[in-house]
């Protein structure tokens, strides 16, 4: 079979994968991530089997195989997403969350209203491991300030996605940080710590855009701020005492605890915490849950079956005021199913495209670009962004990336952590920016600001995947497998000299 043909047929089942989603996209929205998009990854792999059983002639034992070992590497983070799911519940109704929203909300002043909008987007971010919760609560809210004070919705906008992403990239609760260092090999705690040489320098330089530009508007209106603050307080009791769960979590990652460990020791303080600082919260989430059954079991029956809910189910805390129940909405362990899901079918599309050698054939199109370790890097960033763009959805990005230049990086000697830092400056902080990508689609939504608008103010976004490439090119803590080779500096090698070997 001739290269070309062989090339058209490794393509096709991207192809494939790219009309199904626009399609897709194109009638369920932001929806389609609730299944919609699942049956096209699992449509799409199917195609790939296909053609590699009858045109590559392989047989499905090793589809089968593949796919099987595939979802086996992801078994922890299916785990660890299901104890964020417990972490979201437990954190927002023991009054943590809704502590760091009314402390947060207090130290806004219109003339640094960016600044602070932004880092407490990733701190609430950083916190509870998620951008687009983030941004649907406290960035809700965050919009409604900023417009009362007479800044543009691109702007603000800018400001929130900058924070929550910022936050979301480097919290060990975080999605796609678990998804990028599972994928690529990288112990969880291992890739954050790496990733604070290229995110720490962009969301400095982000901070610094937005101080200059928080000056431009002059204004002092913070009604929205005591509505939200007024309303936390009264329903919620809001004291230091529920910050030290964060605090304890906090001394657990840098005690460097496994993530599982981590993970649950928080979510089950949290719900202690809940019980005794947030018992009234607790008990009225159990009488809902027992009403349900048409049961009536006294206040110890709710405490328990309240405590339990909030840790898997959706829950929310009625306040009167309709933007704060948003604010304080979970979606429990069963939140994530439908980011299982989209995980599981996605690992079988990738596990398809490496048996029938469609993704080394791929791959082997795109190394001849990436002929130095400047780049490799700067090869793999652009093809997250691709990907980003193509296949509409940061997940697949960060897996495919992952699959595609996993073997590269080891071959040439550089360690993992270097190919999850790669990948998560480009396929997570990238996805938002792409108009009809899921994140991009869901966050216009959400904030009802177009996409395009709020773009040239994402400074973190933007500034990741290029901070990314310097720190290659400058050869600034690149670490190798083989100890006996240098950190830093490196010498620029020859990548594609080194596959051919």
């Amino acid at each position: 079979m001739s290269r070309r043909a062989k090339t058209i047929i490794s393509l096709t089942p991207i192809v494939v994968l790219v009309v199904l989603l626009t399609v897709s996209i194109s009638f369920f929205g932001a929806d389609a991530i609730s299944g919609a998009s699942q049956v096209c990854l699992f449509a799409a792999a199917l195609v790939c089997a296909a053609l590699g059983m009858l045109v590559f002639r392989k047989p499905w034992a090793d589809f089968e195989k593949a796919i099987r070992e595939n979802i086996g590497d992801i078994t922890q983070a299916v785990i660890i997403l299901f104890l964020i799911g417990a972490i979201s519940g437990s954190w927002t109704m023991s009054g943590t969350v809704p502590s760091l929203i009314y402390y947060g909300v207090h130290i806004i002043h219109p003339r640094v209203f960016l600044l602070s909008a932004c880092v407490i987007c990733a701190v609430v971010s950083l916190m509870i491991g998620s951008s687009w919760t983030t941004i649907a609560t406290i960035g809700v809210a965050l919009l409604g300030i900023g417009r009362a004070q007479g800044f543009s919705d691109g702007l603000i906008a800018g400001a929130i996605i900058s924070g929550a992403y910022f936050g979301d990239k480097n919290s060990p609760i975080s999605e796609t940080t678990v998804m990028a260092s599972s994928v690529a090999g990288t112990p969880l705690f291992t890739h954050i710590k790496y990733m604070m040489y290229t995110t720490v320098p962009s969301f400095a330089i982000c901070l610094v855009l937005f101080t200059i530009l928080g000056f431009a508007v002059d204004t002092t209106d913070t009604a929205h701020i005591s509505l939200y603050s007024d309303t936390l307080a009264s329903k919620f009791h809001i004291s230091l005492w529920t910050l030290i769960v964060p605090a304890i979590t906090a001394y657990m990652i840098a005690k460097k605890l496994d993530a599982l460990i981590v993970l649950s020791v928080s979510a089950l303080l949290a719900t202690v915490s809940a019980l005794i600082l947030q018992p009234h919260i607790v008990s009225e989430i159990g009488r809902e849950t027992l009403s349900i059954f048409g049961n009536d079991g006294g206040r110890g029956a709710e405490l328990f079956t309240g405590s339990i809910r909030m840790i898997y189910d959706e829950v929310s805390v009625s306040t009167g005021v309709a933007e704060v129940d948003t604010l304080t909405s979970t979606r429990g362990m069963t939140g994530m199913l439908n980011t299982v899901f989209l995980i599981i079918t996605t690992m079988c599309f990738g596990a398809c495209l490496k048996a029938s050698g469609m993704l080394g054939h791929i791959t082997s199109l795109i190394i001849p670009l990436a002929r130095r370790r400047a780049s490799m890097v700067a090869t793999t960033v652009c093809t997250g962004l691709g990907l980003n763009i193509v296949v509409s959805d940061q997940y697949l990005s960060i897996i495919l990336t992952s699959e595609m230049f996993k073997k590269v990086y080891a071959d040439n000697g550089y360690e993992s952590r270097l190919l999850s830092r790669s990948v998560e400056d480009s396929g997570t902080v990238t996805s938002v920016l792409i108009p009809w990508n899921s994140c991009g689609m869901t966050q216009a939504t959400v904030l009802s600001v177009p996409t395009l608008s709020y773009l040239p103010y994402c400074f973190f976004n933007i500034l990741s995947p290029i901070m990314s490439i310097i720190v290659a090119a400058v050869g600034y803590k690149i670490f190798r497998l083989d100890p006996a080779v240098p950190s830093q500096p490196e010498p620029e090698e020859d990548v594609a000299d080194s596959v051919s070997r």
